[in-house]
């Protein structure tokens, strides 16, 4: 008899354990980037309403909305007017799609996520644009001594303590002032391109660490890329550290490339944020255009998630961009992968997508 009680009170105890770890597993993400790109969804708070109830229609549960695009906010800065004398990216002055974005997803219990997409990049071949133009110290600079551009874009420095307390005093105007679920970066931010490295503060620290050495020439050396990717990894535990001791509440999710791509080419190593807890949620841009491609990758990916943080995973896949948007059954066979591997949700790059896909999105909630 004492044994069946020990036997009945174990089982008790496991399914009360299960209960509990079910209640505290959040609820999948099902999300998507909303754009000032090749979009109208922000232009008018009508159009806003409306991007929001496509949202609901089609299942999705998290906004990531664009707040950092082109050395411009898309909410109305103190910052950016007491530095540059543009308080919002033009087009949008006299409002604040920022703050029509949380209201409207609000409304509809769908949670907002500032999106800080330009991150550490300054411009889109511009020159570095108004922010070098005031601060070309900010300058990320190549082997060349010239201002990095990669891919068209512009790069500050993203080792620089005066250009990431920069970063820094932009992302907490909005955590301090906005009702954000979350804040988020990408691929760049915390990222620099491997270029990085070449400016004066960065040599004179690798300098005073490395006995008067000077850095390698090789911009891909093993050695010099880890040394790198180390500022941004303590980089990116301040900002961490810093939005929770603002708002506890408020997510910090990051949105980088695939690794090791992404440590090799941006000096993102994000397998680190990861193990140390400086992320609630990590998702990696899996963009691939057919199914074999995809899988590969995610598996890849997943393999640098520890066992106990693979919920933290979430995929981002490519909807559109430019005329691409998955065709026949890719788009599912991408799901169909991610469910396979545990994986009960993802992000989807970016908004306009759904329109291209309405049967889809019909019955997306429940896939």
């Amino acid at each position: 008899m004492k044994r069946l009680f020990v036997c009945l009170l174990l089982i008790v105890q496991g399914l009360a354990t299960n209960a509990q770890n079910a209640q505290q597993q959040p609820e999948p993400i099902k999300g998507v980037w909303l754009t000032n790109v090749a979009s109208e969804a922000l232009n008018s708070r009508e159009n806003i309403r409306s991007a929001v109830e496509l949202c609901v229609q089609s299942g999705i549960n998290n906004i990531y909305v664009v707040t950092w695009n082109r050395s411009r906010t898309l909410y109305p800065s103190k910052i950016m007017k007491k530095e540059f004398g543009i308080p919002i990216m033009e087009k949008f002055a006299g409002r604040d799609p920022l703050k029509e974005v949380i209201e409207e997803a609000h409304k509809k219990g769908i949670k907002v996520h500032a999106w800080f997409e330009f991150g550490f990049s300054s411009s889109y071949n511009e020159q570095g644009g108004m922010i070098l133009k005031k601060h070309p110290e900010w300058a990320a600079i190549d082997p060349d001594g010239k201002l990095v551009n990669k891919n068209k874009f512009d790069w500050m420095n993203a080792f620089d303590p005066k250009v990431q307390n920069f970063m820094l005093s932009l992302i907490l105007e909005v955590v301090k002032n906005y009702d954000v679920d979350g804040i988020q970066g990408d691929d760049r931010l915390p990222a620099v391109p491997s270029l990085a490295g070449y400016d004066k503060y960065t040599v004179s620290l690798y300098k005073k660490e490395h006995n008067g050495q000077e850095p390698p020439k090789d911009y891909k050396d093993a050695a010099w890329i880890d040394w790198r990717a180390n500022l941004l990894n303590q980089f990116m535990k301040r900002l961490h550290d810093k939005v929770k001791s603002a708002n506890p509440k408020v997510l910090v999710t990051m949105a980088p490339s695939i690794f090791p791509w992404s440590k090799e080419e941006y000096l993102q190593d994000w397998p680190t944020w990861v193990k140390n807890g400086w992320v609630d949620y990590i998702i990696p841009q899996v963009y691939r255009y057919n199914i074999k491609a995809y899988a590969e990758t995610l598996e890849s990916n997943i393999s640098y998630m520890p066992e106990d943080k693979r919920w933290m995973f979430c995929p981002g896949i490519l909807l559109q961009v430019d005329s691409h948007t998955p065709q026949g059954d890719f788009l599912q066979q991408m799901i169909d992968e991610n469910r396979k591997l545990g994986f009960k949700g993802e992000v989807f790059f970016f908004f306009e997508g759904l329109k291209k896909h309405p049967d889809f999105f019909k019955t997306y909630k429940n896939k």
